[in-house]
């Protein structure tokens, strides 16, 4: 598969130009036109991607197929796919669950092989080098790693097990977006007392993310006592400026689950990590 060609379902913003990078090592990159909206039309046009009338085509035609879709439609079309019986590799790169991923292997095997992917990252433009996690058969995510080399895209394997790189991807994009959204509540509270940018003044001065401190956890568990009723002093506030409490309220929930170990400087990353799945 020296140059193979790839089929993209479908172009959004990320897999436009994912499927851009896979055309500097294929033979040709196609989408199907059918039904979609005159933004996707511009855009694959924009990033040189081939066009075909159907979904048959795209698939009779193609040895890869790298479906990027919103992660509510990722089933119905692996569903669609698998109608077709389509026998190359599929690459499964939409931010779903382990779960969903084995479903969709199950419907496409054994006639396809499926590449279980997860990106990282923003897309690759401008730029931006984001990762596409891989897990699946080696041989099939070696003809992925080749097909990305020398590419912005950068690529990792985890291994053959499908479903590490949706596990991945979904670990980090819990952190990531929920961050985001904290940054909003705090932010929105801060300000409906007029001290909005003393917050970020605070913040400005810590810069490292606290995903990339993992041992802190065993710190947060021992003080959950008292971090879970400040959190819930939160909930109040924001509930006051007319902002939702829910995530507060749920971190609060999370937090009563160390209740039992209030003050406990020996508590380890794996204990604290074991309560908290098993209170």
């Amino acid at each position: 598969m020296d140059q193979p060609t790839v089929g993209i379902l479908h172009p959004g913003s990320m897999g436009a130009a994912v499927a851009a990078c896979a055309s500097t090592n294929a033979a040709a990159v196609l989408w199907c036109a059918t039904g979609r909206s005159p933004a996707s039309v511009e855009r694959a046009a924009q990033f040189g991607l081939a066009p075909v009338a159907t979904l048959a085509e795209l698939l009779d035609r193609s040895d890869i197929v790298i479906s990027l879709c919103p992660p509510a439609a990722a089933e119905d079309l692996a569903r669609d796919v698998a109608g077709h019986r389509f026998a190359g590799v599929y690459v499964e790169a939409n931010a779903i669950s382990p779960e969903r991923t084995n479903r969709i292997a199950a419907l496409l095997e054994p006639d396809a092989t499926i590449v279980d992917g997860g990106v990282v990252g923003s897309p690759p433009v401008g730029g931006k080098t984001p990762t596409l996690y891989l897990s699946g058969p080696a041989s099939a995510t070696e003809h992925i790693e080749a097909l990305f080399a020398r590419t912005d895209v950068r690529t990792t394997v985890l291994g053959p097990e499908v479903g590490k790189a949706s596990a991945l991807k979904l670990a980090y994009a819990s952190f990531q977006k929920t961050s985001r959204v904290l940054v909003a509540l705090a932010v929105g509270m801060a300000r409906e007392h007029g001290v909005d940018q003393e917050l970020v003044d605070i913040a400005s001065r810590r810069t490292d993310s606290y995903l990339a401190e993992p041992t802190y956890v065993a710190k947060a568990a021992a003080r959950a006592w008292r971090w879970g009723p400040e959190l819930e002093e939160a909930a109040g506030m924001l509930a006051a400026a007319g902002l939702p409490q829910e995530m507060l309220r749920a971190a609060a929930s999370t937090l009563a689950r160390w209740n039992d170990v209030k003050d406990d400087s020996e508590l380890t990353l794996t204990d604290a990590l074991d309560r908290l799945a098993h209170p």
